[in-house]
């Protein structure tokens, strides 16, 4: 019979974040976590303190896996690759912007923090003070998340289907193209050709431009 490897706080975060991508986050569970990983539900709490912990962590794994932008870049670029980043995780796991905009988490350790960092960073570099570093802040986090709840239908979706996918044909079909021209065009002329990420990157671009052009 193989021997189990013990169980540490890196694998039990693992099959979490693996166990809420499939589930959601009402679907993890500290039993069915353990049922999971082959173990009584009490063993995980020697590497987890309660499931606020556990999401907690799962965020924190998926903050992780954003790339840093090189320092060396001109500020834009940094901004632009942090965001990006931070956009291509959380819409792999939906379930970690979820548990934040729901404050279910908030993490703080520095792994989790450092592409926030990296953000605020590239806007003092850019000249902004506090105030407007927090304010620009704000603008880049809502754009992240705002682009995610529209691509994923709330956080609650697979995150290689668009929401808009399943939703624009029943607009569609319900919709009275007289009294709503040109929404109803809108979306006739979009059904097609809409890309969740390149929509992102696009309003992400415009963003930036308005940043630059901001007093500082």
């Amino acid at each position: 019979m193989a021997r189990r490897e013990p169980l540490n706080r890196e694998k039990v975060l693992d099959a979490a974040l693996a166990l809420a991508d499939e589930e959601g986050l009402d679907g993890l569970s500290m039993r069915r976590l353990a049922k999971m990983l082959g173990v009584e539900a009490m063993s995980l709490y020697n590497h987890v303190s309660n499931k606020a912990d556990l999401v907690d962590g799962i965020a924190e794994r998926v903050f992780a896996q954003v790339e840093l932008p090189d320092p060396g870049l001109p500020w834009q670029r940094r901004i632009r690759e942090a965001a990006l980043g931070m956009y291509r995780a959380f819409r792999r796991h939906p379930v970690v912007p979820l548990a934040l905009a729901t404050d279910r988490s908030n993490p703080t350790s520095v792994r989790a923090l450092r592409p926030v960092d990296a953000l605020v960073g590239a806007l003092y570099e850019a000249g902004f003070d506090d105030v407007g570093a927090w304010r620009a802040l704000g603008a880049v986090n809502g754009l992240v998340f705002g682009s995610l709840l529209m691509s994923t239908g709330g956080f609650t979706n697979l995150p290689e289907v668009h929401a808009g996918e399943r939703n624009v044909g029943a607009f569609i079909t319900r919709m009275d193209p007289e009294a709503l021209p040109h929404f109803s065009r809108l979306l006739r002329g979009t059904r097609d050709g809409v890309d969740p990420e390149t929509d992102f990157a696009q309003a992400l671009d415009a963003l930036i431009r308005g940043l630059e052009s901001e007093p500082k």
